[in-house]
Order: C-alpha cells, then sequence, then structure tokens
C-alpha cells in the first residue's frame, strides 16, 4: 500500500462555497479563485486520497460566525465529517449544543486574526465548552501561546493547536511561543496539528526550517498525540499546494508503515472520536 492509499483522517481543512452561502459582510479576508472549496469538491479529495475521515473547521476567513456553510457540508456525509465552529465569545449553551446535534465538536478561536486580548476573554466560553465535552482548534503564531496557555492550562478543555504554533523559523526552539507548546504536551490534554508548514516557514515546500519544528514536536507530545492535517483548500497559500505532495512529506518525515499508520489514523481517530 502507497502512502497515498493508506487510511488517514484529515484533522484540519475548510469548506468555503460562496456562492452557496455567501460571505459575510465585515470579515477580515475573503477568499477567491481555487482558495475556494465546497464539500462536492472535498468529497472527491478525500476518495483521491485515501481520506476516509475529516474534521472541518469553520473558517474565520470569508463568514466569520456565519456557520451555514459549515453545518450543510456535515449534513452531506453524516459519520465521515465532523466539524469546527468559529463561535463569537458570548455564544450560549443552547447554541453549542445546538451546534453540537449537527456534527459540531468544538470550537476554534484564532489569535493570528483576532489577536491575543480577543482570545483571553473566552474563559467563559471555555468553560461551557468543557461542560459539553467539546475541542478547542486553537490557531497561534510566534509567542502569542506564551499569554494565552494559563488560559488554556486553566480551563481543563481539550486542545488541538492548529498548524505546529506558527513558530518563527529565525528564532528557533528557544522562542517562548514554542516552549509554551512544548510544555503543553506535559498535561495529557493537549495535542498539535502537523499542517500549515507554509503558514511558518520562510522557504518554499518541503519546507527545510520548518523540520526542526516538526521534529521536536513529535518528540514532546509523541505520535499518539500529532494529528496529520492537509489546511486544504490552503487559504493565503504563498505557493499553489496540493495534497499530493504534503503525503509525500510525511512520508518522508516518518518512513515507517507504523507511525504513519499512527499520524494518519490511530491518534486523530481517538481525539476526534470517529
Amino acid at each position: 500500500m502507497n502512502v497515498f492509499d493508506e487510511p488517514k483522517i484529515d484533522s484540519h481543512c475548510h469548506v468555503l462555497d460562496p456562492a452557496r452561502f455567501a460571505y459575510a459582510a465585515h470579515v477580515a479576508y475573503h477568499p477567491a479563485g481555487q482558495e475556494q472549496g465546497g464539500i462536492d469538491e472535498y468529497l472527491q479529495v478525500m476518495e483521491a486520497y485515501g481520506i476516509r475521515h475529516a474534521l472541518l473547521v469553520g473558517p474565520n476567513s470569508g463568514y466569520g460566525t456565519d456557520n451555514r456553510c459549515l453545518l450543510a457540508a456535515l449534513a452531506r456525509a453524516p459519520g465521515r465529517l465532523k466539524g469546527i465552529a468559529f463561535v463569537g465569545l458570548d455564544a450560549p449553551r443552547d447554541e453549542l449544543q445546538a451546534l453540537q446535534a449537527q456534527g459540531v465538536i468544538g470550537l476554534a478561536l484564532n489569535a493570528t486574526v483576532l489577536g491575543v486580548e480577543h482570545c483571553l476573554g473566552a474563559g467563559p466560553l471555555l468553560e461551557r465548552a468543557r461542560e459539553l465535552g467539546w475541542l478547542l482548534s486553537l490557531q497561534v503564531e510566534h509567542d502569542q501561546l506564551a499569554a494565552l496557555r494559563p488560559l488554556v492550562e486553566d480551563s481543563g478543555v481539550r486542545v488541538l493547536v492548529d498548524h505546529g504554533g506558527r513558530p518563527d523559523p529565525e528564532r528557533g526552539l528557544a522562542q517562548s511561543g514554542f516552549q509554551a507548546l512544548l510544555a503543553l504536551a506535559r498535561n495529557g490534554r493537549s495535542a498539535v496539528k502537523l499542517s500549515g508548514y507554509q503558514k511558518f516557514s520562510r522557504q518554499a515546500a518541503p519546507w527545510p526550517d520548518a523540520r526542526p519544528f516538526v521534529d521536536a514536536l513529535i518528540e514532546a507530545f509523541t505520535l499518539d498525540a500529532c494529528l496529520w492535517a492537509s489546511d486544504w483548500p490552503f487559504l493565503r497559500a504563498p505557493q499553489r499546494l496540493d495534497i499530493g505532495p504534503l503525503l509525500q512529506y510525511a512520508l518522508r518525515l516518518l518512513p515507517e508503515a507504523a507511525d504513519r499508520q499512527r499520524l494518519f489514523w490511530a491518534s486523530p481517530r481517538r481525539w476526534l472520536g470517529f
């Protein structure tokens, strides 16, 4: 079996279909052209690359707190897909429960767009999420996690850190945000997505300056708390990307099939409840 056929769970991807679900007016960014991709396109991607299940993450770009596109996608393939919703900090419990009934298993916080101060106000929301057994999908960059780590630790919520924490490659492994991420590995409630290298690397694929960070994450979290993700359809990518080269990167990273099985399948299946 080659790497393309090995069973996989994609732990971070998006659906963006403005033809059916118009973008919100007041959001930071409206994805266009090849950045768009609806559920029909993504189901074909799943079929092509051995992706059996996927976690669809509601994008801050385009839709903000409008989760209609996400929920419609989840309804297309119940059992194969689960969702992470983007909600307001004041979202009440009944709103979260309504999302949960439609396949949502967590919420997203994106400090890279909304800033640390906004995210620091999420304590009550995270408490409601924890009571529902939800996950937090947290996107940070550079040193943001150093400021947010106490909130995450105190919340008791299980957390998935997006895209390797998006460190600054020029500052090395000792930078405070990355050290905060490595420290989260010790609490037993945190996992990291090995994905989105283009969001922090200063080099073209295969992103050699990202490799020391990826190796450090695998060592700290172990493959029991590392999840593979595509980040399809690659919003704001500086160069053209495709899932095929990402899988070849995973093959170089983990040449043993048993290790890839943990990254692609066993660990995300356990963390995401498939």
